[in-house]
């Protein structure tokens, strides 16, 4: 089967396809999340924003782009690109269209194999018997591989190498495969996941315990979807939720550039590409807000989910919420969630196998099976680091006391973040600045089923590139985080008490407002002063002995003007920890060993053995964090450089046919 003959069978199956590829395991892993992360309601309205100025145009970017590389029998980004710029630059920018979903099928295929792993177990009834804590703990048991909970020698690795052959069997059938796994996945964890909300929705207060007494899922969603309209002046929430929407809708990635590079040449993108978009937005807003924070916060309360929110909490946390249900709803509430976190996973790993496909098939003429296998090959080379690349520590009763994943890390900030903001970026600039805008648009139109209107000329040129510009440079000098802490005292006479303990705290910018006050602290410092919400509703209500819910709220700021002000004063620029580059030099963790070793060399001093030891295992075990997290960084460079290399050679062959 020839590439230029191969097209999608349907309408419907293009826009599943299109629509599996974009709703994936953050839409509902990641989003609630991120929402719970940056306010709830204040994240919302930024989210919905940058959904319609950032998100939609670059999808009628990407499917143009990808239509029009069709057309001239390019089906991967490097030729894409180089069909649209004069310059060879192009070409080698494009390598992150592939780069970037080989790096993140890597980590993404493992991550797949956890969703089949739990469906098994839930089936099976692995979770009936296990507290709150036991279920977190299986998890960290699953992922060192070298421990077994079902006699299967390094389990984590074998459900990782069914999920792999899984999808390269599915990408050796063709277009025809993926999109008939796009019309069973895509209905399929629709359906599961309506069930598993109108779940969440009915819940109500009828998990709450002895333990929590106000307990209510109806708190979850209120906090999701309560607006906080003072969100729009604060940086971070607008740099987290245009972050969202790339992680959402398969942006920056290549995979919608090689999907619509299979549409005939005059059919319609403007309206498959926002019927994508917005069934992808029903599945994640509607959907994935409904499930993991309402039915937490119905049995456990809405303060653990705000202490506690975290990807982890899909494998940790609702086995054992399920198990509320009884015996039999267990297990079939258990198979729903990990079926749809399932399909959910596989229809965007599909999609991220095709580019890859398409470049050795237009380039090296490599038959379609043989295509497909090698994908599958160099996932697993570059994959099982991510499965095996982990930390682990043990107490002196066997059981894992730590546990982290630096390769995984590192894949997943590098290529599953930075790349895809750095190509969208690079996208975006190609079509409106040097391939012009007149023709993009053009392009964009060109058989369209759907009016667009002329407005979008200017988000598309303007808007669209100076939001991706502002994303980036938010990740690359992202300036120190800071914790503020506001509380409703109800009088002012109250408010300047309290902003007097506040102070005494050590707490900074101490602001007294009507009945309101507020003070900040490095996050950093705020966290090692409160580890819980419970902690400080604690020391809230030392304060205020007639404490509501509503009587105070944790905001994280990032002072970008202040920062501004430093370096046009020749104080220079600071940088959280969490910024691109102090993440390349490993910052956050050569400061956590130079506390380590100060406080070890105290403890010397002393004359504390016990103490001692314990040190210099913690050191020890950083000190390893650290070495893997370069060995990620390492591997994708060679990732890279071997995509880079081919695409050299691929243009060196098509200069030779041209002469």
């Amino acid at each position: 089967m020839s590439l230029e003959k191969e097209k999608w069978g349907s309408r419907l199956g293009l826009i599943l396809a299109m629509a599996g590829n974009a709703v994936g395991l953050g839409n509902f892993l990641r989003f609630p999340v991120q929402a719970v992360q940056n306010g709830g309601g204040a994240f919302i309205i930024p989210y919905l924003i940058c959904f319609l100025l950032m998100g939609i145009p670059l999808l009628w970017i990407e499917w143009a782009m990808g239509r029009y590389g069709g057309r001239k029998g390019n089906h991967s980004t490097p030729f894409i690109f180089d069909s649209m710029g004069k310059r060879a630059v192009w070409k080698y920018l494009g390598v992150f269209g592939i780069f970037t979903n080989v790096a993140v099928a890597c980590y993404y295929c493992y991550i797949e194999s956890w969703t089949l792993s739990y469906m098994y177990h839930s089936v099976v009834g692995t979770f009936a018997d296990l507290s709150q804590g036991e279920s977190a703990y299986f998890f960290l048991k699953y992922i060192d591989a070298g421990q077994s909970s079902t006699g299967i020698p390094y389990e984590a690795v074998v459900f990782f190498l069914v999920c792999l052959g899984l999808n390269t069997y599915i990408l050796s059938t063709g277009l025809s495969g993926i999109e008939k796994v796009a019309k069973i996945g895509v209905p399929m964890l629709i359906l599961f996941g309506l069930i598993l909300a109108i779940r969440g929705l009915t819940l109500g207060t009828s998990g709450a315990s002895t333990a929590v007494p106000d307990a209510n899922a109806w708190d979850g969603i209120n906090f999701l979807w309560t607006p906080q309209f003072d969100s729009l002046s604060n940086p971070k929430v607008w740099l987290a939720a245009a972050g969202q929407i790339f992680f959402t809708l398969s942006l920056g990635m290549g995979t919608i550039h090689c999907y619509a590079s299979y549409v005939e040449s005059k059919g319609d993108i403007a309206l498959n590409a926002t019927t994508s978009g917005f069934t992808n937005e029903f599945v994640e807003v509607v959907l994935g807000s409904m499930i993991v924070i309402p039915i937490a916060a119905g049995y456990l309360g809405i303060d653990w989910v705000l202490d506690n929110a975290g990807f982890g909490m899909a494998f940790q946390t609702m086995p054992y919420l399920f198990q509320q249900w009884g015996p039999i709803l267990a297990k079939f509430a258990g198979f729903f969630w990990f079926g749809l976190l399932f399909f959910a996973g596989i229809t965007s790993s599909l999609a991220m196998g095709t580019p890859w496909i398409g470049f050795l098939k237009d380039e090296f003429k490599v038959p379609h099976k043989k295509a497909a296998l090698s994908f599958g090959l160099v996932v697993l080379m570059f994959g099982l680091p991510t499965v095996l690349g982990y930390v682990v520590d043990y107490d002196s009763n066997g059981r894992i006391s730590f546990l982290s994943q630096p390769i995984f890390d590192e894949y997943d900030y590098w290529a599953g973040t930075v790349g895809l903001v750095f190509f969208a970026l690079a996208e975006a600039i190609l079509f409106a600045w040097i391939f012009g805008l007149n023709k993009g648009w053009e392009e964009i139109n060109l058989g369209s089923d759907m009016w667009i209107p002329s407005v979008f000329k200017v988000v598309i040129l303007y808007v669209t590139p100076l939001m991706l510009l502002a994303v980036f440079t938010g990740a690359l000098l992202t300036p120190p985080t800071t914790s503020v802490l506001h509380i409703s005292a109800g009088s002012e006479q109250k408010a300047m008490a309290v902003g007097s303990q506040l102070q005494k705290e050590g707490f900074e910018e101490v602001a007294v407002k009507g009945g309101m006050v507020s003070g900040a602290l490095p996050k950093s410092e705020f966290k090692a002063r409160f580890k819980t919400r419970a902690e400080i509703k604690s020391w809230v209500q030392g304060q205020i002995p007639a404490l509501s819910k509503e009587a105070y709220r944790v905001e994280e700021t990032q002072d970008w003007a202040q920062e501004f002000s430093n370096l046009f004063s020749g104080k220079g620029w600071n940088l959280d920890n969490s910024s691109l580059i102090k993440k390349a030099v490993n910052a956050s963790e050569n400061q956590e060993i130079e506390v380590l070793e100060a406080q070890l060399k105290q403890s010397e001093a002393f004359k504390q053995p016990l103490e001692s030891e314990k040190l210099k295992r913690e050191i020890a075990l950083k000190r390893e964090h650290a070495l893997l997290l370069n060995v990620g960084r390492a591997l994708l460079l060679i990732l890279f450089a071997g995509i880079a290399f081919l695409v050299y050679l691929a243009h060196v062959k098509r200069k030779k046919i041209r002469e």
